[in-house]
């Protein structure tokens, strides 16, 4: 499956984006979904992560009750709605998917990988 992110750019403090990730070449259903991010000089870490159905999302402290991650099978995209963003939020964001198993936070675990969208906020 190919994976393409969109909907990065540069915001203020306290503003939202919503990210995309439209996937192509594979039966989309069948994959878990996750969002991972980058900062300069800092390891790839997870964000968020979605099931098959979208019945079922994880997410990483630092962005929980701030981020929504949802998607939509009929169309092959997965979201990450990003609200009330910080400076630290700065990122370059990520999309995977992983075939087998569960939502998972490690980023090893996903086969599937997007080119990246970047994220920067300005305080």
């Amino acid at each position: 499956v190919q994976l393409q992110a969109s909907g990065g750019g540069l915001v203020q403090a306290g503003a939202s984006l919503r990210l995309s990730c439209a996937a192509s070449g594979g039966t989309f259903s069948t994959y878990v979904m996750g969002w991972f991010r980058q900062a300069r000089g800092k390891e790839r870490e997870f964000v968020a992560g979605i099931s098959r159905s979208g019945d079922s999302t994880d997410y990483t402290d630092s962005v929980a009750g701030r981020f929504t991650i949802s998607r939509d099978n009929a169309k092959n995209t997965v979201y990450l709605q990003m609200n009330s963003l910080k400076p630290e939020d700065t990122a370059v964001y990520y999309c995977a998917a992983r075939l087998f198993g569960g939502i998972q936070s490690q980023q090893w675990s996903y086969r599937y990988w997007g080119q990246g969208t970047l994220v920067t906020v300005s305080s």
